[in-house]
């Protein structure tokens, strides 16, 4: 345990970190990056829990979050999570004997997640202990702190989406590659950020943010004018998606397809991912 820091990025996630944080070993050091400038979450963990330390920061991001936190880790390893995962921290063990496994040669190291869409989530075959994958979800990611540095950290231009599948893949470039643990399971409980007002024009922040860091990063693995070519015919559907609602006169869909639209010519024009909540 004294080899491992936990990594929390939090953002409007007050009542469901609590709760996770108490199943934390008060022995594992502990850092929460908060996002959204909740001083009286700080205040209250701080007060409570010897091994938490809360940062207060600028909303630039997931990877801007992480990349500050791992400045502060000084163990060996560190285990990135969410909040919003019910994951079994004596698995926290396991972690560190398949690192030894490895030798430490591992961009990230994964564990397998239940009652997901397998459509979605891409998982290796059941029937294996442990094996490469292309990209483990950011969710929950074990690293050893050297080889995050090396490999050069994740990339700060995204804000949200596809950051951990860039990393990995960038990783592999350099001779690193991502495994999925199939004897640790986890589940994702739920959304952890909880927005009361204004949900819809939350969920088309996420919808702008995603599909800008799928172009973003199509860019990066395949080169410009292939990705542009790749992405003609969701710009044509996109288009017609927006025409079609607007005959309708379906506010919420075309409000929708209006925020990917602009999402997605910000980061074909080379625009930051500037879109905030």
């Amino acid at each position: 345990m004294n080899d491992i820091t936990i990594i929390i990025i939090s953002y409007k996630s007050e009542k469901i970190i609590y709760d996770f944080i108490k199943k934390i070993p008060i022995t594992i050091k502990t850092i929460i990056i908060e996002n959204s400038q909740n001083h009286v979450l700080k205040k209250k963990i701080e007060e409570n829990y010897k091994n938490i330390a809360v940062y207060i920061k600028e909303n630039n991001g997931v990877s801007s979050a992480l990349n500050f936190a791992v400045e502060k880790v000084e163990t060996k390893y560190f285990l990135q999570i969410s909040p919003d995962i019910d994951f079994d921290f004596n698995d926290l063990d396991k972690f560190v004997e398949y690192a030894a496994k490895l030798n430490d040669n591992f961009a990230c190291i994964g564990p397998r997640f239940l009652d997901v869409n397998p459509k979605s989530h891409k998982q290796i075959n059941e029937k294996f202990e442990y094996s490469k994958i292309n990209s483990i979800h950011g969710s929950c990611m074990f690293i050893k702190k050297e080889n995050f540095i090396f490999i050069g950290k994740f990339d700060e231009n995204f804000f949200l989406y596809f950051e951990e599948t860039e990393y990995c893949y960038r990783s592999k470039k350099k001779g690193y590659y991502s495994y999925q643990i199939n004897t640790i399971k986890v589940r994702t409980k739920g959304r952890s950020v909880e927005i009361k007002d204004h949900n819809q024009n939350f969920n088309n922040i996420l919808i702008w943010h995603f599909i800008w860091s799928k172009f973003y990063f199509s860019k990066k693995k395949y080169g410009y004018l292939i990705s542009i070519i790749i992405f003609i015919p969701l710009l044509v559907r996109i288009n017609l998606k927006i025409i079609y609602h607007k005959v309708l006169r379906n506010k919420i869909s075309f409000n929708r397809y209006k925020y990917r639209l602009d999402g997605l010519l910000k980061s074909i024009l080379g625009k930051n991912s500037n879109l905030r909540p």
